[in-house]
């Protein structure tokens, strides 16, 4: 029986998931197509992605990500070229060395650790984006789901003010715990891309 996805050590966690996220970059056909998130085009999720992690690595340790394509003339390159860098971060014993400070997250943590934090599930959640603005295969880990949706419900009152998601969305009553989850962060569970 497989390790649940919650319980892999950080390495495989992000790998298990950057698989899943390629996967769907590689089944988009339209990158202007809208996507879950209002102000959000297919490439503004590949963009977020690609850009928030090496600003707030750089921006608090002597790591450096290089830089890679850009997203405007290919996402699909953008998104390989820092996944790389990620999994090969998290796979080196020495990369524990490399400690990051900041106002939100600590000081002197481990810049593995921090992203095993705020990353691997934020490349969880915007699969989810994506499949469903390219009309691809939704449905996510249900172990990580529910350890994702228990643990930020129990912090709900010190999530919320930090304007990192959206505002609470109904749910039907038949509601899956994925569905509950994606609500949570401010999305319309059920959104489908509009009609052409």
């Amino acid at each position: 029986m497989s390790t649940p996805l919650p319980e892999l050590v950080p390495e495989e966690k992000y790998r298990r998931i950057a698989v899943g996220f390629t996967r769907t970059v590689a089944g988009v056909t339209d990158w202007d197509a809208p996507t879950p998130v209002k102000e959000w085009r297919a490439r503004d999720v590949v963009g977020h992605l690609i850009t928030w992690l090496p600003a707030l690595v750089h921006g608090g340790s002597t790591f450096r990500f290089t830089d890679g394509p850009g997203v405007d003339m290919d996402p699909a390159a953008a998104w390989t070229h820092l996944d790389a860098q990620v999994q090969e971060l998290l796979e080196d014993p020495a990369a524990a060395g490399h400690l990051h400070s900041g106002p939100h997250t600590g000081q002197d943590r481990p810049v593995p650790e921090l992203i095993d934090a705020v990353y691997t599930v934020d490349v969880f959640f915007h699969t989810w984006d994506l499949a469903r603005s390219s009309g691809q295969e939704d449905t996510l880990d249900p172990d990580l789901v529910h350890a994702t949706f228990t643990g930020m419900s129990a912090m709900e009152e010190q999530l919320r003010p930090s304007g990192q998601f959206g505002q609470q969305q109904p749910v039907p009553d038949d509601a899956t715990e994925q569905e509950k989850l994606f609500a949570f962060l401010g999305r319309d569970p059920r959104w489908t891309p509009p009609a052409h």
